[in-house]
């Protein structure tokens, strides 16, 4: 989305373009996009129906929290958890970005299983905000989102007159720089859940309300392997971002700030111009770099908005596999 000449704020320029479930009930997700260019000056927001996961993409966020502040760059990510009250500043100037929002459950570590104790994000690198206590006496208006609906009221004090914390619940920051990336050096592509940052997980065992896994720079050694993301379909839905740079399976056309959604029984894979060059290049050791793609994965079925339906959609974007040639040998 393009910064509007409007003022907005983070709240004021929320938008939603898919989701499923109901937050009355605690199931599903919601996925949105942000655009802001002004402070919330004198206004803060808490959110009844579940977390927010934010990644920006462009300006750094200043978060104001009842915890304490968080200083949040694009690159990095934040969680806000339920009713944690928040206020957005723009110190650097207009910001937009990606938020996943979950109505169940929270966001947690993925079991590492035979990787061991350490590897991908690991909990040292999460950074928690220290108490900054503010006694101002000014009237502050403050947002909740309830029911998918926004409601707000008035205080004649800063609603962040918190002296001190203590527990395990509250908002958190990660810089995705410190993912230790697993990945294959022999053969054949592992499982793309090795890239997962954060999980949600869902009822069922092995699938998650929302998986935030990220594609970051990172060594291609495989041998005997088509190295980009293979062509498949699947049983999750799959919203893409990029924060910065080239996502290796779309190198034209998906841009810093865009999206895409392959739903669940959607092929696909990458572009014809990706395939024949992964296909004919000698398979020497390569660093993909100057990338920070990510997806927001889910077992469930997304309804998309008219938002996003009416606004910015590539028209064409079938078109990049539609010179994909057969290369069987039928003899």
């Amino acid at each position: 989305m393009k910064v509007p000449e409007t003022k907005l704020d983070f709240v004021q320029g929320l938008h939603t373009m898919a989701g499923a479930g109901d937050p009355a009930t605690k199931t599903g997700l919601a996925i949105h996009l942000y655009v802001a260019n002004t402070d919330m000056t004198k206004r803060a927001m808490y959110n009844s129906d579940g977390d927010y996961l934010i990644v920006p993409q462009l300006g750094r966020l200043d978060i104001q929290t009842e915890f304490g502040f968080l200083e949040v760059f694009p690159g990095e990510i934040c969680v806000i958890p339920r009713c944690i009250l928040f206020s957005v500043s723009l110190p650097d100037g207009p910001s937009r970005g990606y938020v996943l929002e979950v109505y169940e459950g929270h966001f947690k570590l993925p079991d590492l299983g035979p990787i061991g104790a350490n590897g991908l994000a690991n909990p040292r690198d999460f950074m928690a905000p220290v108490a900054a206590f503010d006694d101002a006496e000014e009237e502050w208006t403050v947002k909740n989102k309830f029911l998918g609906q926004m409601f707000e009221f008035k205080k004649h004090h800063s609603p962040f007159n918190i002296v001190a914390w203590h527990g395990n619940y509250y908002p958190y920051k990660y810089d995705l720089e410190q993912f230790n990336t697993i990945g294959s050096i022999s053969y054949d592509h592992p499982d793309p859940s090795i890239f997962t940052v954060l999980t949600c997980p869902s009822a069922v065992h092995g699938t998650a309300v929302a998986d935030f896994v990220i594609f970051p720079p990172r060594w291609l050694v495989q041998e005997k392997t088509f190295r980009p993301p293979w062509y498949h379909r699947n049983v999750m839905s799959e919203y893409m971002g990029l924060v910065k740079g080239i996502y290796d399976a779309k190198e034209v056309g998906f841009v810093p700030g865009g999206g895409s959604l392959h739903s669940i029984g959607s092929a696909h894979g990458p572009e014809t111009q990706v395939f024949e060059k992964a296909s004919t290049v000698p398979l020497a050791p390569q660093k993909l770099d100057n990338t920070m793609a990510f997806m927001f994965e889910s077992t469930y079925m997304l309804y998309v908005t008219k938002f996003a339906h009416d606004n910015n959609v590539d028209e064409d974007y079938w078109k990049c596999w539609q010179d994909l040639k057969s290369h069987f040998d039928k003899h």
